[in-house]
């Protein structure tokens, strides 16, 4: 009963927010609806594909839940692209990525180190290493491309070629990899062992009309965020890298915390790890050649948010790798992620 009081207050929020947009009501009411409406559409996206995963195996379960619980950072960054909000487009797709590899993981790993016998959280040691490689893959090209835009040397001017071509490369990489990972089918899915919240064919309805909400929902915020953030003072970079990011995509990978809290460690880790995996290996490149058909092209280039979050990226996914890479993390260490996220989001506020 919960859960359809939950999905119908998403729908109802975004119904809300459609009102207001139509009605032409104040910027700043649409954007902190808009806000919530993402939010909840993120969960119920999450409900929806909880109940479809359950017909497959454990790691396909895993895959899916992961990319369909991305839909709607997907269509808030395509709109953006569409109104040539490069900055909130950019920032909101490192945002996701950031908010999950640090805010969420963190979250998780005090929770499950807090519920542990001996104040330590265990876990398989794949998942996180072949994360942090596909991560550290994108950071690459990243990192390259926004030393070339900064120095303005030959490359820079080709930096929208050599992005369609990093973004073809790395998701054959990440092709190569979901390949084998499907065919290992060992990581737990969400739903294994427990009987989806709803039925089959009513679970196949809600993804389906959740994916319609947020896509319009998406649409009528990105069109509120130039006066909303005018006349709220705050930036478009933190609007996209905190919270559009949390809004969009980390209320969603909160279930990852909720199973670390249940001494379910492989499967809290693995579904904020799957999130980040697919943020940087898929739903980033796949974007890039999506915004080629758009005046405005998104790149692996940072030139508008500067040497920042470059740097935030780089020891984001070195401080990943040191904390999980050995299949244990303590409390002081998921701490210490938040706090990463927290000093980040306080940067780009003054940004």
């Amino acid at each position: 009963m919960r859960t359809w009081i939950g999905i119908a207050a998403s729908f109802g929020v975004a119904g809300l927010l459609g009102v207001l947009h139509y009605t032409d009501a104040s910027a700043v009411l649409q954007f902190v609806v808009g806000i919530v409406a993402l939010a909840l559409l993120a969960w119920t996206v999450g409900v929806g594909t909880e109940v479809v995963a359950s017909r497959f195996g454990p790691a396909a379960t895993g895959v899916i839940q992961s990319t369909l619980g991305n839909l709607p950072e997907l269509f808030i960054v395509v709109f953006a692209l569409r109104a040539g909000e490069l900055v909130v487009a950019q920032t909101s797709i490192l945002g996701s990525l950031l908010a999950n590899a640090l805010l969420v993981l963190g979250l998780a790993i005090v929770a499950g180190a807090v519920r542990s016998e001996d104040g330590v959280m265990r876990f398989q040691r794949r998942l996180p290493n072949d994360t942090t490689m596909l991560l550290m893959l994108v950071v690459f090209m990243i990192a390259i491309i926004s030393t070339s835009l900064s120095l303005g040397d030959r490359a820079a001017d080709n930096a929208e070629t050599i992005s369609v071509i990093g973004a073809v490369l790395i998701l054959c990489v990440y092709g190569a990899w979901i390949a084998n990972y499907l065919r290992s089918d060992a990581e737990p899915a969400i739903a294994a062992g427990h009987a989806p919240p709803i039925a089959f064919g009513a679970g196949v309805a809600v993804l389906a009309l959740a994916g319609v909400a947020a896509a319009f929902t998406s649409d009528w915020f990105v069109a509120v965020i130039d006066p909303a953030t005018e006349e709220l003072g705050i930036s478009k970079a933190f609007t996209g890298l905190v919270i559009v990011a949390i809004a969009g995509n980390a209320v969603e990978n909160v279930v990852g915390i909720q199973l670390a809290w249940k001494r379910r460690y492989d499967l809290a880790v693995s579904v904020v790890k799957n999130s980040v995996a697919q943020i940087a290996a898929f739903l980033y490149p796949a974007l890039v050649l999506i915004s080629m058909l758009f005046s405005t092209r998104l790149t692996f280039g940072l030139p508008n948010t500067g040497l920042v979050l470059v740097v935030a990226l780089v020891f984001a996914a070195l401080a990943i790798w040191q904390i999980t890479g050995d299949g244990e993390a303590a409390a002081y260490e998921g701490l210490a992620l938040v706090a990463t996220y927290a000093l980040l989001a306080t940067v780009v506020w003054f940004e």
